[in-house]
């Protein structure tokens, strides 16, 4: 099997086909529409709580609600949350968030359609152990099964669906002693269980693979989905980007993630994670979805008859430097690196310079010294032969008209890659929408996956419906979510659940006013630490609630301050900060 093949075509859309998995009275795969979800944020027990929050997700359009049970009393009083929701007259389904606690998922399969574990942490009875022989390695995986085999008994017996959520920072310490905290290790722990379900002949099963970084997200899902081909699974895929951050940054960074899978036609259910209220979510899942239902149907695309990039790990597009492109600059954003004269000029280094809207006759436009040069798909194909001994220095400027709009700009690439160009690549689009968060979707979407595959060297978004400043701070904004370019703090903050020990929104608020100017450090803020120091793995620091009105301070995954009272926590994580030396004053 192709190593590179994870979904059924580079180059002409298709949904990824499954199985389908019934979720109550919802099916989830196979032919049916993208099932939109969030999670309330009350603690468990708090039933009201949970019956309201859960009826506003409804009603705001999702198709289910996840709610957090982390021991057997939470999973308990799922059965009254359940009561109360039917007794007012929503019986869409519930899912139970599990973590550490099988009697906990026991439990709570007895009262809703659906329980989600982590494989990291569902049942690994050695947290320390960090080197196996072949003969402990397997004797562990025993003991897991003997953990799990009764929930997926139970789960078939009772038509209970499940999902395996392998989240990036959170694997045990027996994944991570072979694979590394990695894409890889994701999805080896969560194909440690889907095995184990299909030799029980259980298979109502979704499977997700969240991280907040970006890159490590979607290399995950693309390996994941070739894997399970490798073993003739057809899982439904749940989609999502963890601790995505508020605002318009968590907005970007959800849509440039599932979009590079939704373009790939890969995606069943999604959850777009923001430090928000959590029916706040299904409108920007709704406009991420209606968005991907526009790619098929597309104008064709010459398919790639051996791909050339590595889809599973990250490795920049071997570039020439011209000027400030390319080589190891950052990636440009047009209007802020580069000022815009005109539709047809740049100005680079206080010279201006035409743009050349490539032709039959582009050698003779070409001047000796430095070159804009615009390409669509056909323009560029029928200049490849010149291309490939062309001297003359240019930065090319990327274009579709094609409604499949990123894969025909990926399939651009693969003309350059295989024909040895070297020359920089700005990817650009013209917008003419004036609603903001549509906009921001849709060129999240568009853009995200040439920057996380390493390929675009800079990017040029239009749309006459806002200014040049917020353009730009668009484009820096994408370049930041996909790690190839920070312009400010990266902050990693979770959407708060019922084990949220603070108000999250209000700490994260706080913490960007204080931090926001310390450019390239990275910002983890966690409501709890259940998921947090895992989800925020990459982290230079960590705000992690500790107890209720308490917080943990991390210096990367080490606890520096411990149950630090809320109200001095953040002057405490800028001390923290300013002792490790990576304090800047606002200038």
């Amino acid at each position: 099997m192709d190593k590179t093949k994870y979904c059924s075509s580079f180059t002409e859309f298709h949904r990824r086909p499954t199985q389908e998995v019934h979720i109550g009275n919802l099916t989830i795969g196979g032919d049916k529409p993208i099932a939109l979800q969030s999670m309330t944020n009350f603690r468990p027990l708090e039933t009201e709580g949970n019956i309201e929050q859960s009826i506003r997700i409804i009603e705001a359009g999702a198709h289910l609600v996840r709610l957090t049970a982390p021991t057997a009393k939470d999973a308990e009083n799922l059965r009254n949350i359940k009561a109360g929701l039917e007794a007012r007259g929503y019986n869409q389904p519930l899912v139970a968030d599990i973590h550490f606690n099988p009697g906990a998922a026991m439990e709570a399969a007895r009262w809703v359609e659906k329980v989600r574990i982590n494989p990291g942490n569902f049942a690994e009875a050695n947290k320390t152990k960090v080197e196996y022989t072949e003969d402990e390695y397997a004797e562990a995986l025993q003991k897991i099964r003997e953990k799990f085999a009764p929930l997926v008994e139970y789960s078939k017996e009772n038509k209970v669906a499940m999902r395996i959520g392998s989240n990036h920072g959170s694997l045990s310490q027996r994944i991570m002693s072979r694979h590394g905290d990695t894409p890889e290790g994701m999805v080896e722990a969560a194909m440690e269980y889907l095995r184990m379900a299909v030799e029980m002949n259980y298979f109502d099963i979704v499977v997700s693979m969240k991280a907040s970084n970006i890159r490590v997200m979607v290399y995950a899902y693309r390996l994941l989905v070739h894997r399970m081909a490798e073993e003739n699974m057809h899982f439904p895929i749940h989609l999502g980007v963890t601790e995505a951050g508020n605002e318009e940054d968590g907005i970007i960074k959800s849509a440039a993630g599932n979009g590079a899978l939704l373009y790939d036609g890969i995606g069943d259910t999604i959850r777009v994670s923001l430090t928000d209220e959590p029916e706040n979510e299904i409108p920007i899942a709704r406009e991420i979805v209606d968005y991907a239902a526009t790619f098929g149907n597309h104008p064709a695309i010459d398919p790639v008859e051996k791909w050339p990039l590595n889809p599973y790990d990250y490795a920049k597009r071997e570039v020439n430097q011209v000027k400030i492109f390319g080589g190891k600059n950052v990636p440009a954003v047009i209007g802020y690196d580069v000022e815009i004269v005109s539709e047809y000029e740049l100005k680079v280094l206080h010279k201006k310079y035409d743009i050349i809207h490539a032709d039959e006759n582009l050698e003779s436009y070409l001047s000796e010294s430095f070159n804009f040069v615009q390409f669509d798909i056909a323009s560029l194909k029928a200049s490849l032969p010149f291309l490939k001994t062309n001297k003359k220095p240019m930065v090319m400027l990327f274009t579709s008209e094609n409604n499949n709009w990123a894969t025909e700009i990926r399939r651009m690439f693969i003309y350059l890659i295989d024909n040895n160009i070297k020359w920089p690549v700005i990817v650009k689009r013209h917008y003419d929408e004036p609603n903001k968060e549509r906009f921001i979707v849709r060129a999240s979407m568009d853009m995200g996956g040439a920057f996380i595959d390493g390929l675009a060297d800079g990017i040029w978004v239009e749309n006459p419906h806002f200014d040049r400043e917020y353009l730009n701070n668009f484009g820096l904004s994408l370049l930041q979510a996909s790690r190839t370019r920070f312009s400010r703090t990266d902050f990693i903050s979770c959407p708060s659940c019922g084990r949220t020990l603070f108000d999250l929104q209000e700490a994260t608020s706080r913490i960007k006013a204080a931090t926001g100017h310390l450019t390239g450090l990275k910002i983890g803020i966690m409501g709890c630490i259940v998921n947090g120091p895992g989800e925020m793995a990459d982290a230079d620091y960590g705000y992690v609630g500790s107890a209720p009105g308490h917080i943990n301070l991390y210096k990367g995954r080490e606890v520096i301050r411990k149950n630090v009272p809320q109200d001095n926590a953040v002057a405490e994580l800028i001390e923290l900060i300013k002792e490790n030396g990576d304090w800047m004053e606002k200038g």
